[in-house]
Parts: C-alpha cells; structure tokens; sequence
C-alpha cells in the first residue's frame, strides 16, 4: 500500500508540474536600468595671460554629471622609466617667490583647471605652463556610494575601480578633447 500511495504521489506532482494553463496578465513595469561606470577623459593645454591662467571646458556631450557624482581632475606629474605618474589635484608646489597651485573646480556642465597662489604666474618656466595633460575622471554617485573606501588621490586605484586603463599607451578606454 505504500509504495502505490508513493507512486500515486509522484505521477500526481509530476502531472501538476507538467500542466500549462493561460498566461496570466503581464506584471508591472520595471524601471529602466542606467549605466554606472565612470567616464574619464583628457585635456592637454597651456596655461597663459591670453586665458587668465584657466583651461576652460565643457563636459563632452557623450555623458552627464548628475548631483552626487564626484568629478576629480590629475596632472600627469611626470614619466619615470616609461611609466606616467599622476597627481590629484589641487597640487601645490612652493617656489621662493611663493607658492604655485594647480587646482579646480565644475558645475554639472562645465569644468575649469586653473592656476592659483602668491607667484607671479608670468615668471613661470614653461615646464610649469605649456602642454600640460590632464585627466578627469567623473565617478558616478551610485559606484562612489559603493566604494565609499576608495581613495580619490590614488589615480591607479580610481581607474581600477572604473574599469579604465592607467597608461597613456592604452587611451582606448579614455576620451581625449
């Protein structure tokens, strides 16, 4: 009697399992799903009297910067044995004529990197004006929520977690204006 109550019981699931019936009435919407990778582009410009000592832009209409989103901005420092060194900025270095500051600021559409301090920017070398190269990199808000222990100085550790390369020879991952 057991094993025909058994047998019973599984041919009785097996054929509810196998049962169609009318689809039922399609569920809610959902809301549109959005990308939350970073975008990181670069500018290379000379910083002169003829532009107040500003490099002036407009974010590239390929993205948006939302409230929330954290914009940072680095200097490529220098090259040392075929590697690119970057600095966040603002930077500050101190001359005996005073202190020189590269630094920054953005609104949702446009940013400006300018220099800043007590020196004479007309007495600068050219080393510290002409053809200098940055890169901005815009860290969504909802990717800076989840990695709140990110350092935002550490340029490698920012293209790391926006999944972008860190050297100049592989720009395929990264706009130039």
């Amino acid at each position: 009697m057991k094993k025909l109550s058994r047998i019973l019981m599984i041919l009785t699931l097996a054929f509810l399992a196998a049962c169609e019936g009318e689809q039922g009435p399609a569920g809610v919407p959902g809301e549109d799903g959005y990308n939350i990778l970073g975008t990181v582009f670069e500018i290379e410009g000379t910083f002169s009297n003829s532009n107040d000592y500003i490099l002036y832009d407009e974010f590239p209409s390929s993205f948006e910067v939302y409230n929330g989103d954290v914009v940072m901005v680095y200097i490529l420092w220098e090259v040392t044995d075929g590697l690119d060194v970057w600095r966040a900025l603002p930077q500050t270095i101190f001359f005996n004529e005073g202190p020189l500051m590269y630094n920054f600021d953005y609104t949702l559409v446009d940013f400006q990197i300018f220099l800043d301090g007590a020196i004479d920017f007309s007495s600068l070398d050219a080393a510290w004006t002409d053809n200098q190269i940055f890169r901005i990199a815009v860290i969504p808000a909802d990717l800076w929520a989840q990695n709140k222990s990110l350092d935002l100085t550490d340029y490698n550790a920012v293209m790391k977690a926006l999944n972008r390369p860190t050297e100049s020879k592989d720009m395929t991952q990264i706009e130039k204006l």
